[in-house]
C-alpha cells in the first residue's frame, strides 16, 4: 500500500511564488479581501490619516464625560461619522487603499515576511500620499 502525501493541493495562484504563498505580481482579489481586509484598510487609514482631529475630539470628549458620554459626545460623534462616511464613500480613496494593500500582500509573497513584522523591524511605512 503506497504512502499516502498529506500535503494540501493549492492552486497555483494561491500558492505559488517563491515562498509558497502566492504570485507576487497577481493582483487578483479573493472576495474576503474586497470585504473585509480592504475596507479594515480604509478604516484604519481614514481615522489614523484623514479624520485626526474628529477622532481627537470625540476621544476627548469620551475621557472628559465617563458615563455620560452617550449624551454629551452626541456632536463629536456625529462630525465623527460624517468624515469616515465621506472617506468610506470616496471613489479615489478607496482605489487608493486597494493598491496600498495590493503592495504589502505583494511584498508579503515576495519576502515571507508580513508587513507588522517588517514595520516592527524598523522600516517605517510613509503615510498615504491620498
Amino acid at each position: 500500500m503506497p504512502a499516502q502525501d498529506n500535503r494540501t493541493v493549492l492552486s497555483p495562484k494561491l500558492g505559488g511564488g517563491p515562498h509558497g504563498i502566492g504570485d507576487p505580481n497577481d493582483k487578483s482579489l479573493r472576495k474576503v479581501e474586497m470585504d473585509v481586509l480592504i475596507p479594515k484598510k480604509m478604516r484604519d487609514l481614514a481615522r489614523n490619516e484623514k479624520c485626526v482631529q474628529e477622532v481627537k475630539d470625540f476621544t476627548k470628549c469620551c475621557r472628559d464625560s465617563n458615563i455620560l458620554m452617550v449624551v454629551k459626545c452626541r456632536k463629536e460623534n456625529t462630525k465623527l461619522k460624517d468624515c469616515l462616511t465621506k472617506w468610506y464613500n470616496h471613489e479615489p480613496f478607496k482605489e487608493h487603499c486597494k493598491n496600498l494593500y495590493l503592495e504589502e500582500r505583494s511584498e508579503y509573497r515576495r519576502t515571507g515576511i508580513p508587513t507588522k513584522d517588517r514595520l516592527n523591524s524598523g522600516t517605517k511605512r510613509t503615510a498615504s500620499n491620498m
